[in-house]
C-alpha cells in the first residue's frame, strides 16, 4: 500500500509538472527570433506600386484573352512570365531557358488542351535542398460565350505580379551578397479554375522532394478590397497558418507585427466555415501531403469571376504593403537557423 502511494504521488507530481499547453504555445512564441531584419525590410522596399502596376496592365490585358488554360492566350502569359525570368537573370529549376513543367492534356478533362506550371528559382546558399514555394495562378477564365475577355487582374493576376516582384527583389539581395539560405521556388500554377489541377500536377510531379518542401505561401487576390473592410481597407484573410504549424502561425504574426501591422484576418480560418477557402486554392494540395501553408486572400467582391476585374480597380499601395508582407515572412523562413516545423514534430508543443 505504502509503494502504491508513493508512486502515486510520483505520478500526480509529474502530471502537475508537465506544462500546460497554453505555456507551451507562449513558450514556442518566445523562441521566434527574427534574422537579418534590416536586411529585409531593405529588400521588401524593392518591391513598388508602380513595378506591380506596369506589370498587371500588361498580364491582365486583352492580349492574354482570360488566360484560359491550354488556350493561346494563356501561352502568351506563360512565355511573358518565362521572359520576364530570363530578363531578370532569375534561373530555372528545370535548366538552361526550360522554365515550363508541361501538363500533359490526359490530365484534364477532354475540352482543354496541354498547359504548363511557370517555374523560377533561386538556389539556397546553406541549404539548398530546403525548398520554399511561394505560388500563385497565372490561368484565368478566357472569354465569354458573349464575347467579354475576363482579365482576372485581382484573380490571380494581383498574385503573380507579387511573386514577380518578390523574385526580383531575392535576387538582387544574392547579387549583393545576402541570398536566401534556403532555396526559394516561385512557382506559377496553371489549371487553378478548374480545379486546382496545375498544383496537383505538381505534387504528384514534384520538381523538389515534398519531404524537404518545407512552407508553401499561395497568394490568389490580394489587390482589393472586400465589403466587409471597406472602412478599414488595410488588412489580409490569413487562411491555414496554424492548421499544420503553429510555429508558421506565429512567425507570420511577428514579422506582420514588427513591420506592418495589416489587420490579419482569420475569419475563413475557421474550420467548418461555410466557404471552405482552406480547399479551395492551391495551397491545399501541399497541405495534403502535411506541407505548411499560408493562403493570402483579400476576398470575394462584386467583380470576382467577373469580366469587370480589371487593372483600375486594383488599390496598388495595397497590394505593395500585402506583397512585402509575404515577402518578408519568406525571407524569415527562408534564413532562420532551424525550418519551420510542423506541431507534431516541434519538440516545444509536446
Amino acid at each position: 500500500m505504502k509503494t502504491f502511494y508513493i508512486l502515486s504521488i510520483m505520478v500526480l507530481v509529474g502530471t502537475c509538472a508537465k506544462p500546460k499547453y497554453t505555456t507551451k504555445l507562449k513558450n514556442l512564441k518566445e523562441s521566434i527570433k527574427l534574422v537579418d531584419s534590416d536586411l529585409a525590410m531593405k529588400y521588401a522596399s524593392t518591391i513598388t506600386s508602380n513595378e506591380l502596376k506596369t506589370h498587371l496592365y500588361k498580364f491582365s490585358s486583352n492580349d492574354f484573352e482570360g488566360r484560359r488554360v491550354g488556350d493561346p492566350g494563356q501561352k502568351l502569359a506563360a512565355n511573358f512570365l518565362k521572359s520576364y525570368y530570363i530578363n531578370e537573370g532569375v534561373k530555372s529549376p528545370l535548366g538552361d531557358d526550360n522554365y515550363y513543367q508541361i501538363i500533359p492534356s490526359s490530365f484534364f478533362s477532354k475540352k482543354f488542351k496541354s498547359s504548363e506550371n511557370v517555374l523560377a528559382y533561386i538556389k539556397g546558399s546553406e541549404k539548398p535542398d530546403e525548398v520554399i514555394i511561394i505560388s500563385a495562378h497565372l490561368d484565368h477564365l478566357g472569354i465569354s460565350e458573349d464575347g467579354q475577355i475576363n482579365n482576372g487582374a485581382d484573380d490571380d493576376g494581383s498574385g503573380t505580379v507579387a511573386l514577380m516582384e518578390m523574385a526580383q527583389a531575392f535576387n538582387l539581395a544574392k547579387k549583393e551578397g545576402y541570398g536566401p539560405k534556403r532555396s526559394i521556388l516561385f512557382l506559377h500554377l496553371t489549371a487553378e479554375e478548374i480545379g486546382k489541377r496545375g498544383s496537383e500536377y505538381y505534387t504528384k510531379h514534384p520538381v523538389f522532394n515534398l519531404e524537404n518542401t518545407i512552407t508553401n505561401l499561395n497568394i490568389d487576390m490580394i489587390g482589393r478590397v472586400d465589403d466587409n473592410h471597406k472602412n478599414n481597407k488595410d488588412y489580409i484573410y490569413l487562411i491555414g497558418s496554424d492548421r499544420l504549424s503553429k510555429e508558421l502561425h506565429y512567425t507570420s504574426e511577428k514579422i506582420n507585427n514588427t513591420f506592418f501591422n495589416i489587420n490579419l484576418d482569420y475569419k475563413f480560418n475557421i474550420i467548418g466555415e461555410g466557404n471552405d477557402y482552406y480547399s479551395r486554392s492551391d495551397h491545399y494540395n501541399f497541405a495534403l501531403h502535411d506541407i505548411p501553408v499560408i493562403f493570402y486572400f483579400n476576398g470575394e467582391h462584386a467583380d470576382y469571376h467577373k469580366a469587370t476585374d480589371t487593372p483600375d480597380k486594383i488599390d496598388y499601395p495595397l497590394l505593395e504593403k500585402r506583397t512585402k508582407l509575404i515577402f518578408a515572412t519568406a525571407w524569415q523562413i527562408a534564413n532562420q537557423e532551424h525550418r519551420i516545423t510542423i506541431d507534431r514534430d516541434n519538440e516545444l508543443l509536446k
